[in-house]
């Protein structure tokens, strides 16, 4: 059997996971050849509610640091439990999936501030891999 090509790999992905991976990845590599500082990336509730900057109650979740081993890690937790769940648990039904991720986002955008935490990727992916683990214990 031939091996699977990464643009097979990637266009049989189910379409959240796909999504964000895409948006992880682009964010990353704007990061990367400083088209976009992560310092406009971050969650801050005073510059979101104050001065408007709105985009960064998504971008703070498509920022796992720049490319190297660290992020390769977390694109794998990603795209695997991502996948696993959507596959899964919300197999045909993308809009259940993006809910509850949506719903662990805004729980996790609510406890945020006082904990000082200004990336939450790691979490949210933390978050499948706990949602995932919960449902298939054995």
């Amino acid at each position: 059997m031939p091996a699977e090509s990464p643009v097979t790999w990637y266009l049989e992905m189910p379409p959240v996971s796909r999504l964000y991976l895409t948006g992880s990845f682009l964010t990353t590599a704007l990061c990367a050849l400083d088209v976009v500082s992560p310092f406009s990336l971050y969650y801050d509730s005073a510059l979101i509610f104050q001065r408007w900057e709105l985009w960064r109650l998504v971008s703070n979740f498509l920022f796992f640091g720049l490319f190297s081993l660290d992020f390769l890690f977390h694109m794998y937790f990603l795209v695997r439990y991502c996948r696993l769940l959507e596959e899964g648990e919300f197999r045909g039904k993308p809009w259940e999936f993006a809910s509850m991720l949506f719903f662990g986002a805004a729980a996790m955008l609510c406890v945020a501030p006082f904990l000082s935490i200004h990336f939450l990727g790691s979490s949210l992916t933390f978050m499948m891999v706990y949602v995932w683990g919960r449902r298939n214990e054995h």
